[in-house]
């Protein structure tokens, strides 16, 4: 039974507040989602496509019985997002972009299965990357557990971000704040705006029910992002490297359930600090 909160994000909406079917429906498509990107793994590699390995992951959605969500959103053609480099978010999977080794990547997958969207993102490092490159990808994927650590009924969205802003400011890299996680369901993006930086014991108060994601970007160089003229791709300004991982959430009663894990706990690419 779908409720809704008493509380209003930023922009207004109200935020849905899921009953036990929501749950439900949000591990079955979630567990595709992470399925999805550990089967991607062994298909990064110098010399491969983005193009070929959005191809993979569509493939592999439609053949566990789900969708791609990404497709014909807003116009979208693709089943993934794919972001090398200095590429923040929404790559846009080509045919011309070919990996090469010492890339960092994110692959963004959203399975839409029974009207539910699993949403999940992770790093990937192709061959040896640099420690440069391995730190801000260890770190972000830090920055996203810690801020998965704040969940809790009572907590509220400023502790989340916080618990993101502190552990990237630690290790001097800079938190994107033109994007942000937001609510999930059965409806792709909902409220509420899930911000990656704040102030702690501000913002929104959790309640068992609510879903969303959490997809905090670091870069390694200033903040800024720019969006291309493809009206998709988001690239940082001074072309340093950024990272991003994502996971969907759900407050439960007593803390937090993670719908996005790894079926074979690889949530993180391995060697990295």
């Amino acid at each position: 039974m779908l409720r809704q909160s008493r509380q209003r994000d930023a922009t207004g909406r109200a935020i849905p507040l899921h009953g036990p079917e929501g749950f439900a429906g949000m591990r079955a498509a979630g567990r595709i989602a992470a399925a999805t990107l550990d089967h991607i793994e062994p298909f990064v590699q110098a010399g491969v496509s983005t193009a070929a390995l959005d191809r993979e992951c569509e493939a592999f959605m439609r053949a566990a019985g789900t969708v791609p969500g990404t497709i014909g959103y807003k116009g979208y053609r693709h089943a993934s997002c794919i972001s090398v480099n200095h590429v923040v978010t929404h790559g846009i999977p080509s045919d011309d972009k070919i990996l090469a080794a010492g890339d960092i990547l994110n692959i963004d997958v959203t399975p839409l299965l029974d009207g539910w969207y699993g949403d999940a993102s992770r790093m990937y490092v192709v061959g040896s990357a640099s420690v440069r490159a391995r730190k801000l990808v260890g770190t972000t994927y830090a920055a996203l557990m810690a801020a998965i650590a704040a969940v809790r009924p009572g907590a509220r969205l400023g502790d989340v971000g916080h618990a993101i802003e502190a552990i990237a400011r630690r290790e001097r890299f800079a938190v994107v704040r033109d994007f942000c996680g937001h609510g999930v369901g059965q409806v792709f993006h909902d409220a509420p705006q899930v911000l990656h930086y704040g102030v702690p014991e501000t913002g929104i108060v959790l309640e068992p029910g609510m879903i969303f994601t959490i997809e905090p970007m670091l870069n390694a160089g200033k903040a800024d992002v720019k969006v291309l003229g493809d009206g998709w791709t988001a690239v940082t300004r001074d072309r340093s490297l950024s990272a991003q991982f994502e996971h969907s959430v759900g407050v439960t009663d007593d803390g937090v359930e993670i719908f996005t894990l790894s079926p074979a706990g690889r949530h993180v690419p391995a060697g990295l600090p």
